[in-house]
Parts: C-alpha cells; sequence; structure tokens
C-alpha cells in the first residue's frame, strides 16, 4: 500500500512499526496519551517515584518466649532486616509486641523498650505500672519511628527491654502463645 499524505494532515497507508525509529518522541505524543496498560513494565523505576513513596514493606514475628528481671537491655527476638534501595530512604519501623508484668511489690515498676538499628538505640519507651503485689497486668510496646539509616547495606532493626528494679519479671510472646511484629517501609527521600 501506497503511503499517502491527505490534504487534512493525516498519512493514511503506514502498516504498524512502518515509522523508522525516533520519528515519534514525547513531545509528539498527545497529552495522557499512554495507558498504565500501555507502560514496559521496566519502564518506572523506583527512582522514578515521589517523595514519600513507600518502595519495600519487610515484615517479620516470633513468638519465642522472652523473660528479664533486670534492669539491663536486653534483645526480646524480635527483629527484621531491609536492604534500603537508596541511601536517602527513611525506614518506617512499626512495633507490636504485647507483653506481660508480674509485680512482687507495691513500689512503681517500669518496663522499658528500645528500638535499635543494629547496635543504635533510635528510640525508648516506657510503661510504668505500680500495684498491689502479686499482680500481673499485660502491656504492649507499639513503638513506631522514622529512622535514616544513610546506607544501601541490609540494616536490622530489633526491640530490647528491661524493667527498672527488681521485685518484678516482664515477659513478651509469653509461653509462646502469642506473636510479637515487626513491619518495616523503605520511604523514597
Amino acid at each position: 500500500m501506497a503511503i499517502v499524505i491527505n490534504g487534512s494532515g493525516t498519512v493514511t497507508g503506514l502498516a504498524v512499526g512502518g515509522l523508522p525509529d525516533g520519528t515519534v518522541d514525547a513531545g509528539t505524543l498527545a497529552t495522557d496519551s499512554v495507558t498504565a496498560a500501555k507502560l514496559e513494565v521496566s519502564a518506572i523505576t523506583h527512582s522514578d517515584l515521589p517523595s514519600g513513596s513507600v518502595l519495600q514493606v519487610v515484615h517479620g514475628n516470633t513468638n519465642s518466649n522472652f523473660a528479664i528481671g533486670g534492669a539491663t537491655y536486653t534483645d526480646t527476638g524480635l527483629s527484621a532486616a531491609i536492604t534500603p534501595k537508596f541511601s536517602n530512604s527513611k525506614i518506617y519501623i512499626q512495633i507490636g509486641q504485647p507483653g506481660w508484668i508480674s509485680v512482687d511489690t507495691t513500689a512503681a515498676r517500669h518496663v522499658n523498650f528500645n528500638i535499635c538499628r543494629g547496635g543504635t538505640v533510635l528510640i525508648e519507651g516506657k510503661v510504668v505500672y505500680k500495684a498491689a503485689s502479686g499482680y500481673d497486668t499485660p502491656f504492649s510496646n507499639n513503638l513506631n519511628w522514622l529512622d535514616s539509616p544513610n546506607t544501601t547495606s541490609a540494616t536490622t532493626y530489633k526491640t530490647q527491654m528491661k524493667i527498672n528494679s527488681s521485685s518484678a519479671d516482664a515477659y513478651a510472646q509469653q509461653d509462646s502463645d502469642s506473636y510479637s511484629t515487626i513491619t518495616l517501609m523503605e520511604i523514597a527521600g
């Protein structure tokens, strides 16, 4: 079929793919003429996404019994690792860690939590508890934090727990009957 340039400015007689490479550029395309269905899978990469976009999500959980009765921070067994795609990304950390405290005194007892990046403490939280001796009470570590690790290397986040004084014990994932969770979200910078 012959190629015909019509007086109206249209061209007929072109087969699909009949234009040479480089003939049609971004300026030639009408606004909104390319739909999501027409995009190549690799057409949009993580670096094309706007600031604040979620780039990846990592989830960890444990039901391994954890118990502590001392004033030294100890890892609870809840952790997850993420490898950021970009060094300027932020990592949003969300914790859901149920626990239980058993107090053998009428004095106030505090259960303290940390969220750590490796060996670095990012934030500390505290649950204050005071009751008559012999009472057991549930609590929850629901700390959240937005971190800037400035790396593209694998990075581990974890929780730690301690009690401020003796005559009390604290538990997480007690008797392996409950799960604690950690969710890490890489946010584009």
